[in-house]
């Protein structure tokens, strides 16, 4: 839970507005491109051994239009600190990823986060520097999975949880989960598609 309990969460609109006032305060790109947990790509560094570094894609799995929108109105629903965070530039723009957790709550200025305690939101800028997108299939199959060390943007939404809320109003249980899965392969097994 939040330290702050009395958080009144704006409208998205005006929560995305003032995102886009700090970035254009921070010299960052003007357009934004947003990203979910499955458009994250690591790789291995070439330049840094034994290190990772961060990419993106939205070839392969890309987001919905209304994806940015229903994360919010998700993450503004609970207690935790929604964080609005650039990851860098790309020739398309500030590549943008929502996040929210309790654990951001003791982030502050001096880990580079704008905080705006009424809202229960933080801005973090990001780095000055160009996040590479992927568009080669075979990189993208390649990628890191996991073992990788814990970084603020394990936080995301998943794409997967958007569709869920879409077509069933909510993001499902485990159990919920794994019982469509057995489903959906029983009918292929069986032959009954829908």
């Amino acid at each position: 839970m939040s330290k702050e309990k009395n958080i009144t969460r704006p409208p998205f609109r005006e929560a995305l507005a003032a995102w886009r006032k700090f970035l254009g305060a921070h010299d960052s790109e003007p357009a934004e491109l947003w990203i979910f947990a499955e458009n994250l790509c690591f790789e291995p560094s070439r330049a840094i051994p034994d290190s990772l570094r961060v990419g993106f894609q939205t070839r392969f799995t890309p987001p919905a239009d209304d994806a940015l929108e229903i994360a919010y109105d998700h993450f503004a629903e609970t207690d935790a600190r929604m964080v609005f965070y650039r990851l860098g530039a790309s020739a398309r723009g500030s590549v943008c990823i929502l996040l929210c957790d309790p654990w951001f709550e003791e982030r502050g200025e001096r880990d580079g986060f704008k905080r705006h305690d009424k809202w229960g939101i933080s801005f973090y800028s990001g780095n000055t520097g160009e996040i590479e997108e992927i568009t080669d299939l075979s990189r993208w199959l390649r990628r890191v999975k996991r073992n990788y060390a814990f970084r603020d943007f394990d936080f995301a939404m998943s794409l997967a949880m958007i569709d869920e809320i879409k077509i069933h109003g909510r993001p499902l249980q485990p159990y919920e989960r794994f019982a469509e899965t057995m489903i959906n392969r029983l009918r292929r097994v069986l032959g009954h598609p829908s």
